[in-house]
């Protein structure tokens, strides 16, 4: 934990939140902006900045904590969806530099989260088999 994080301090208790779930390796609380009710963020107790620095525990306890709360919000809010997401580094909007999943209940139309702004591309099965021996190499 660090004391300049604002997710640390949640954690350590000396900023308030409305906790939803804590066990002994995740925590999960209200995100303080709802753009529909029930939006959630799940963290690790441990400062991790970004899910590439993941251990297999605290991930696997991670994931258990979000299929949980999860469920939880489905069942609590009325939604037509749910989104789950979790963003790198300041192009994909990352505001704290603290590993956190978002669970947002979702309503159709609602344009939240749009994942293309116009169609992407649909490469050849060539480039795609090119960008996963890149990935592979890597892994």
């Amino acid at each position: 934990m660090t004391d300049t994080c604002v997710f640390c301090e949640i954690a350590i208790g000396t900023r308030p939140a409305s906790v939803v779930h804590r066990d002994e390796m995740t925590l999960a609380f209200m995100d303080l902006r709802q753009f529909h009710p029930g939006h959630t963020l799940v963290v690790p107790l441990e400062h991790i900045p970004d899910i590439r620095e993941l251990d297999a525990a605290t991930g696997a306890a991670l994931i258990q904590t979000v299929a949980k709360v999860t469920r939880a919000v489905d069942a609590a809010f009325p939604n037509e969806g749910i989104s789950i997401w979790h963003s790198i580094g300041p192009a994909a909007f990352q505001e704290v530099p603290h590993l956190h999943v978002h669970v947002q209940p979702r309503h159709t139309g609602d344009g939240l989260l749009r994942v293309y702004p116009s169609d992407p591309s649909a490469p050849a099965r060539a480039t795609l088999d090119s960008y996963a021996a890149r990935i592979r190499s890597l892994l």
